[in-house]
């Protein structure tokens, strides 16, 4: 685990957001254990998708995480994981190289239910299922 905290994946947050206790278990766990974080990605991820109604809830819960920018190193990072993984003829997206490269750069434990998305040996993921 990482003393720095951790990042929840979008798929993650929809979940809370839809009012799954499964998510909503795990979360509370995390907080216990270190603080919860986002970054540009997560939060473009989790507005694209919203209704009105739960707008000012998401509002709340986003503005209590620890919010880390993308930098261009981290930015650098995410293009390189994308191409070298290209390379080996495994396609990922800019979304998930950008996510991974944060949890990389700020030391975070990502917190994904599409562990496959993200193969970087580097990188410590907990699986949400």
């Amino acid at each position: 685990m990482s003393n720095n905290g951790f990042l929840p994946d979008t798929t993650i947050l929809i979940d809370f957001f839809r009012g799954r206790k499964e998510a909503a278990d795990m979360l509370y766990a995390l907080v216990e254990e270190g603080p919860l974080a986002c970054c540009a990605v997560t939060v473009a991820e989790i507005f694209s998708g919203v209704g009105p109604d739960v707008l000012p809830r998401i509002e709340e819960f986003l503005d209590a995480l620890v919010y880390h920018p993308i930098d261009c190193r981290t930015a650098r990072r995410a293009g390189l994981y994308r191409r070298d993984y290209q390379k080996r003829g495994i396609t990922l997206s800019i979304a998930d190289t950008l996510i991974a490269a944060v949890a990389v750069e700020k030391s975070l434990t990502l917190v994904t239910k599409n562990v496959r998305h993200f193969p970087m040996p580097e990188l410590a993921v907990i699986e949400y299922s």
